[in-house]
């Protein structure tokens, strides 16, 4: 029974929508952010007008301005003159 009950919840888990922050890159330059989850630590470049999904678990993410701004995972950024606009 308990492993009936623990494969329900996996497939419920699983099919749940994964949260992340959208990052969508205003500037006509690439941007890279520096994005810090937890021990990991890595470079994310966003093409001028390119957006991508970041920080599921929530993140602090550095933007080319210096900017350092937490998130929780559930946000819109745009990156207009380097620095992030939540929204």
């Amino acid at each position: 029974m308990k492993t009936f009950v623990s494969a329900c919840v996996l497939t419920v888990m699983m099919s749940l929508p994964a949260l992340s922050a959208t990052v969508t890159n205003k500037d006509a330059d690439a941007a890279v952010l520096v994005v810090v989850e937890g021990e990991s630590r890595m470079e994310v470049a966003i093409s001028a007008g390119g957006t991508e999904s970041i920080c599921p678990s929530g993140c602090f993410i550095t933007t080319p301005s210096g900017d350092r701004i937490g998130l929780q995972g559930d946000e819109t950024i745009e990156i207009v003159n380097g620095s992030a606009v939540v929204k």
